[in-house]
């Protein structure tokens, strides 16, 4: 009874009229279930914890205010029209259904350079290539050459255990050539692949290409370690191209907002949710002061260490899940710069560069090239790193990112303004940056989640195989209200699935 598509205008048979639902949070899942469900004539009320909108999709500008558990409170002093986002960035080409709300919203998006190779690798240690910064075109190419190479050989001398005919080993030595950037004995040698270290130019410049790296030097420095390699070119979710919403990706979240006056109440933070005969009953607390709402359904889309810590009645098998799933540690700092070093100086372009300390990467913004100044972020990092990160002061957490990321960009000394540093796993209302979930817990934890436990519905990125991703909140939202608004028009509808990731 559903379009096949996910990614259009969502059509639901059948309106209804006086039923009323609770949704807590007012993130994406949360505000898209509301903007949907309004639509077919359900009254929403959405609780939001926070003084603001957007949950985690959250772009820090000018004012913005952070408060941790273990930090006092900072307040963005970013130059007016800077942002970074602190939250989700990137928005994939074939997330269908985060392009289609930028779309129906009015939201304009720009691209975002993802991939480049004109970034840096940079592993500290004792290799002789350890400790400086290292172009990702001379190591991506540098490997493709040594290792083609060796299979080329390989393949001359029939020592690989395939049986191939003399016309498909010359169709493969032939695409090995090509990929590895191979002579014509079969030979790697240094290519303008790699770049030059005098460029080319008019009259008698030819430009100049340095020698490649050794192989051993690469193995020995850690430039191929997993640091380096679980990167873009190789990780479906971040091949370009990519997309981000022009001006911060909290605008998606702000047109989402005007899509619902009256309906978010803000500052509302809930200690219970409770179900009761042939409804639900939620009660929380505005500035201190109790409150009660009651409703037909409740939509919960509160990240997982967050509603663990509310008061519920739910089955045990919610219950356990809710407990039980862990959420990643992550953290990002934002460093306004006064001028763009990194285009001015080393011609860098937007990209990531990597780094096995712990700032993990160095993210380039993708907006307002040649402009006077820019925000880089300063790290993003995960897991243990994230942990030793934030459990640092909010000034340790900016001197480490200028002392690391002064190894890579000395400019950082002179140029340096202002920083601003979240750790989501110590964000009130956040707890962690996403769900994780292994094979074992995808089959038990995660189908908690799957079916809602009496009359309260779950969504958000965690309900989801999209963690992690705004198209997991859409995904979720559109899911739940289509599994809503069956049990209250008596229809068995099936929320479609495209047969591909269309968030």
């Amino acid at each position: 009874m559903l379009p096949s598509a996910p990614a259009h205008a969502f059509s639901l048979p059948g309106a209804v009229a006086g039923k009323r639902i609770i949704i807590l949070g007012a993130g994406l899942a949360g505000m898209t279930a509301a903007y949907e469900l309004t639509k077919l004539g359900y009254s929403c009320t959405v609780l939001e914890a926070r003084d603001r909108i957007g949950g985690r999709c959250w772009s820090v500008r000018k004012g913005s205010t952070q408060q941790e558990v273990s930090n006092p409170t900072q307040t963005s002093q970013l130059d007016d029209g800077l942002y970074f986002n602190a939250g989700p960035s990137r928005i994939p080409h074939h997330h269908q259904l985060t392009l289609h709300y930028c779309r129906e919203l009015g939201v304009p998006i720009e691209i975002y350079n993802n991939v480049n190779e004109g970034a840096y690798h940079f592993s500290e240690g004792n290799g002789a290539l350890s400790n400086k910064k290292i172009r990702i075109r001379e190591v991506h190419n540098d490997m493709r050459g040594y290792v083609t190479e060796m299979l080329a050989k390989a393949i001359d001398q029939h020592a690989l255990d395939v049986s191939m005919s003399t016309e498909d080993v010359s169709k493969i030595i032939e695409y090995l050539r090509a990929e590895g950037g191979l002579d014509a004995d079969k030979l790697y040698k240094a290519s303008a692949r790699r770049g030059y270290v005098e460029a080319p130019g008019a009259g008698d410049k030819p430009g100049k290409i340095a020698d490649p790296h050794t192989l051993a030097d690469l193995l020995q420095s850690g430039l191929l370690a997993p640091d380096f390699y679980n990167v873009a070119e190789y990780t479906y979710e971040l091949q370009m191209t990519m997309f981000q919403a022009k001006g911060g990706m909290d605008n998606i979240a702000k047109a989402l907002e005007k899509k619902l006056p009256g309906i978010i109440k803000t500052q509302a933070v809930v200690s219970s949710i409770q179900n009761v005969e042939n409804g639900v009953k939620v009660k929380y607390a505005v500035k201190g002061v109790a409150q009660e709402l009651t409703a037909d359904a409740c939509i919960c889309t509160l990240p997982l260490p967050v509603l663990s810590n509310i008061d519920h009645n739910f089955s045990s098998d919610v219950s356990r899940a809710v407990d039980f799933v862990p959420y990643i540690q992550t953290g990002k700092i934002g460093l306004q710069f006064k001028r763009r070093f990194w285009e001015e100086d080393e011609n860098i372009f937007g990209g990531i560069t990597h780094t096995n300390n712990d700032l993990t990467q160095i993210f380039y913004p993708s907006n307002d090239y040649l402009g006077k100044k820019g925000v880089l972020i300063g790290y993003y990092n995960f897991n243990d790193k994230a942990k030793k990160v934030g459990a640092l002061t909010l000034k340790e957490r900016e001197q480490l990112a200028l002392e690391k990321g002064s190894l890579i960009h000395p400019q950082y000394k002179n140029e340096f303004e202002t920083s601003f540093s979240v750790s989501w796993h110590l964000t009130p209302y956040s707890l962690g940056g996403w769900a994780l979930y292994t094979g074992d817990t995808r089959q038990s934890l995660y189908k908690a989640f799957a079916k809602p436990d009496r009359q309260v519905y779950f969504a958000g990125e965690h309900t989801t195989y999209l963690n992690a991703w705004m198209a997991g909140a859409f995904e979720s939202a559109r899911k739940t209200v289509a599994d809503v608004h069956a049990r209250f028009t008596e229809q068995r509808l099936q929320y479609p699935s495209s047969g591909k990731s269309g968030g």
